[in-house]
């Protein structure tokens, strides 16, 4: 694994730490503010657990780990859960469709993922964190 490889795993658990920690929840289950980036970064976690495993990184199940953490971190219930959930399983259902092997195109998606991901986990923990 690489220094940037463990900077964006970093990135993604401090998210989880950051939802943890203190962010006001609304007593009903509305949409939080930034549900669309919570769900953004489930798909993704789909897809990397999806692309790695194929790409042979023998990460076994780390990237489902960080999915859920993510949804303890977050406890959602009812609704928002559930797309959480779906949003995950979208990215891993979207690439298994398209990819049966790793090739230099799923290694690229892996990378850019990895980028998306580290980004919207520093722009959630920027914005709502503690």
């Amino acid at each position: 694994m690489t220094i940037a490889m463990v900077r964006r795993f970093l990135a993604v658990s401090l998210i989880c730490v950051a939802f943890g920690s203190g962010i006001a929840r609304a007593e009903e289950e509305a949409a939080a503010p930034f549900d669309a980036d919570l769900q953004r970064l489930a798909e993704i976690l789909g897809t990397l657990h999806y692309l790695r495993g194929i790409c042979g990184t023998n990460e076994g199940q780390k990237w489902r780990s960080e999915m859920q953490a993510l949804v303890d971190a977050e406890t959602p219930s009812g609704e928002r859960r559930t797309r959480m959930i779906a949003a995950f399983n979208r990215g891993y259902n979207g690439f298994q469709q398209t990819y049966r092997t790793c090739t230099p195109a799923a290694n690229v998606a892996i990378r850019r993922y990895l980028e998306e991901g580290s980004k919207i986990s520093r722009n959630l923990t920027a914005r709502y964190a503690n």
